[in-house]
């Protein structure tokens, strides 16, 4: 994955120079509470500051965190992506800056947020909280300008230099050998004439890479002549043409064509383009980066400009797949997607890491500006709607198919593509957004993001009339999230309305999805006998729905938590284990790992400490696999408490201490059905009389204070540690 939140993404290329700025970052981390590098686009703002963070990461307690912020297009999703960058999935009914606060509360971090030019606002309000409730926290962001927070400390990023100092030269032969590692500059005058490309191009890293790009079609000097040419067109006053605009590279009326020297250019003749080259509005170096991407541009196929322009709505990293569904059209068929695909990496217009790709913020807005130019704006909107309606339509049916954990990812990475989509469909298709809110929006409240999941549902019920499954879909959402952040009262709101709809529709899914909904609730609220009943009775009623389905083995589910709770074990242990083999069949993970946690609470509670802690871990496998921290919390406190049965008091209190951290994650003290509470109690007291309280609370802090990770391979590991 190159968008990356939590950690710092990979380098996947050479870094060059920069010794001066490190030097300075480095003291600036290390005095100063908020940093902002700030430059125009292209100049190594992001490299510098992953270099410097990953330098510095180790000096942080809690770890350096990396929140990419260009995909984002208004400040909607700012602090649900800040919050998964530090790793929270807050379930709780809490204002999410109030959340984000408290989590950050007492740990030292260092957290980036990159690409903050467009957020300035919000960013800078959000940080002067954060900044002001954690004590332990420093930012380091990348912007074009000043975010003007109080505190700020400003580096401005220069180019790197031409003159006297090797820098700019090593990174256009670094990128020269990394597009053809026989490449160099070896001919008589090559080593000359990339000095001359790097100095027209000002040094700046983004310019000089798309130009090492360009050597397989042209020789060092002949592209130093090639570029020499074009800049000195540009300072001459050629217009748009000369800084990157429609040029000899435009498209034709069709938008796709070779163009001639006036395409792209309106009735009044002149063109959005123009403005690339007025020093009102650019700065120098600005001009500099537009004509090297226009020059970039220009030495693609028509087909390759088309798709650079097409690619624009997307927010994150897409796959091929996705490129076709959102690109392709007229001239610019399958076949030929992947074809410019291959062609725009070639030209570092994209990166590609493994099967998936990436274009970088400052090309996605030449390519936005191409696409308006080219008035395929809403087109565009309008397939990239359709190919995630389309995935949320996939990853609804695949829930309980043997992809049910690629579904997941794919749902949790694609977050933020799947909200604009939502957002466009709102405005332009409301049935489309009501179909798509309802279907994704259990995945959502699995992967933490149960605001969205809770707000997209309510605004998709209000934006419009809905009928049949959609409605009973969309309720449902509402009364799952509400649930799982403790709002019980509405859980039950909303469970009696989708039993009600479903009944008046017919639906026996949506009476399957009402049960589950109803019981869940019931259980939470330690009333097992009557979700034992409910349960029972719509499994009865909707005998025509298959034994596989979503819902009926999520109802499944609610029978076997009410018989355990109720303290029939032998008949819960039997119902489970008929429910795990069913979904191991179907090859079905969340389900499966709930029945799991089940089998370790009845083998816990019938003295069989280490089969319990055998189960434990097979749930908490599974509920990594889904990335879902809820469901390792509680996994950890059963797997906590059958090790503290078996006498190991301290491993008990570490894996109980991590649990605890799982627990702060999603921002609950520990939940669960009623009977678990007297079940970590227990562990608790054993664990104490196995080692002492000083012992305990030691081991019990370690778990606590581990990164999630660690602490939860540790709890994996099989041997008992007495």
């Amino acid at each position: 994955m190159m968008t990356t939140v939590g950690y710092l993404p990979e380098e996947t290329s050479s870094f060059v120079g920069r010794r001066a700025e490190l030097a300075r970052l480095h003291t600036a981390l290390t005095t100063r509470r908020m940093t902002t590098l700030i430059g125009p686009g292209g100049v190594g703002k992001t490299r510098l500051a992953l270099r410097a963070a990953r330098a510095a990461a180790d000096r942080y307690t809690d770890g350096a965190w990396w929140a990419d912020l260009s995909p984002l297009y208004d400040d909607g999703l700012l602090l649900p992506t800040v919050s998964d960058a530090v790793g929270l999935a807050d379930h709780t009914l809490r204002m999410p800056v109030e959340a984000l606060c408290e989590w950050l509360g007492d740990k030292r971090l260092l957290l980036v947020l990159d690409s903050a030019e467009h957020l300035r606002g919000p960013c800078s309000h959000l940080l002067a909280e954060i900044l002001t409730t954690s004590t332990g926290l420093t930012v380091l962001v990348t912007s074009r300008q000043p975010l003007g927070t109080h505190g700020e400390y400003v580096v401005e990023v220069p180019p790197l230099p031409v003159d006297g100092a090797p820098d700019a030269l090593q990174l256009f032969s670094d990128r020269l050998r990394a597009t053809d590692p026989r490449a160099g500059l070896d001919a008589p005058g090559d080593e000359a004439a990339a000095a001359e490309i790097c100095r027209r191009l000002e040094g700046i890293p983004l310019a000089i890479e798309l130009a090492a790009a360009s050597i397989g079609r042209h020789s060092v000097a002949q592209l130093a002549t090639r570029i020499g040419t074009r800049f000195d067109a540009r300072g001459a006053g050629f217009g748009a043409a000369a800084a990157g605009g429609p040029g000899t590279g435009g498209f034709d009326a069709a938008g796709f064509g070779d163009g001639g020297p006036d395409g792209g250019f309106g009735a009044s003749g002149v063109s959005r383009l123009d403005l690339l080259a007025d020093e009102r509005v650019w700065p120098r170096r600005h001009r500099t980066l537009r004509t090297a991407i226009g020059w970039s541009h220009e030495l693609c196929t028509p087909l390759e400009r088309l798709l650079w322009a097409r690619l624009t709505p997307l927010r994150a990293d897409f796959d091929e797949e996705i490129a076709r569904e959102v690109c392709a059209g007229g001239p610019l068929t399958a076949v030929e997607v992947d074809r410019a695909l291959q062609g725009l990496v070639a030209q570092s217009v994209l990166q590609r890491d493994g099967d998936r790709y990436r274009m970088l913020d400052t090309l996605r807005e030449y390519g936005r500006m191409w696409l308006t130019e080219l008035g395929e704006a809403r087109a565009a909107a309008d397939r990239h709607a359709a190919s995630f309606l389309g995935l949320a339509r996939r990853a609804h049916d695949g829930w309980t198919g043997p992809d049910q954990v690629s579904w997941y990812h794919k749902v949790s990475d694609t977050h933020l593509d799947l909200c604009a989509a939502l957002e466009h469909l709102l405005v332009h298709d409301i049935g489309a957004a009501q179909e798509m809110a309802g279907r994704v929006g259990f995945f959502w409240a699995c992967c933490g993001h149960l605001a969205e999941a809770r707000s997209y549902a309510r605004r998709a019920l209000d934006a419009g009339p809905v009928e049949g499954p959609h409605r009973t879909r969309l309720h449902w959402v509402l009364g799952v999230a509400a649930l799982l952040q403790g709002d019980f009262a509405t859980a039950e709101k909303y469970g009696a309305l989708c039993t009600a709809i479903a009944l008046h529709d017919r639906d026996d899914e949506g009476m399957l999805g009402a049960a589950y909904l109803c019981g869940l609730t019931q259980l939470m609220t330690g009333k097992p006998a009557a979700a034992l009943e409910m349960a029972g009775r719509v499994l009865r009623m909707t005998g025509s729905v298959p034994a596989g389905s979503a819902h009926r083995l999520r109802c499944h589910l609610v029978t076997v938590f009410a018989l355990t709770a109720l303290g029939r074990l032998t008949e819960s242990e039997a119902a489970t284990t008929t429910l795990r083999q069913a979904c191991e069949r179907g090859g079905e993970y969340w389900t499966r790992s709930y029945a799991d946690y089940q089998l370790a609470l009845i083998a816990l509670l019938q003295g069989r400490p280490a089969a319990s802690a055998a189960h434990a871990r097979s749930m908490l496998a599974g509920k990594h696999r889904l990335r879902d921290s809820f469901g390792i919390a509680l996994g950890l406190d059963i797997l906590a408490a059958a090790i503290a049965a078996q006498g190991a008091g301290a491993q008990a209190a570490r894996v109980y201490g991590t649990g605890h951290a799982y627990w702060r994650m999603v921002g609950h003290p520990q939940r669960g059905t009623p009977e678990l509470g007297p079940v970590r109690e227990a562990c608790e007291l054993q664990a104490r009389a196995a080692i002492g309280d000083e012992a305990y609370q030691r081991a019990f802090e370690r778990g606590q204070s581990d990164n999630a990770e660690v602490g939860l391979a540790a709890a994996l590991r099989t041997e008992l540690q007495l």
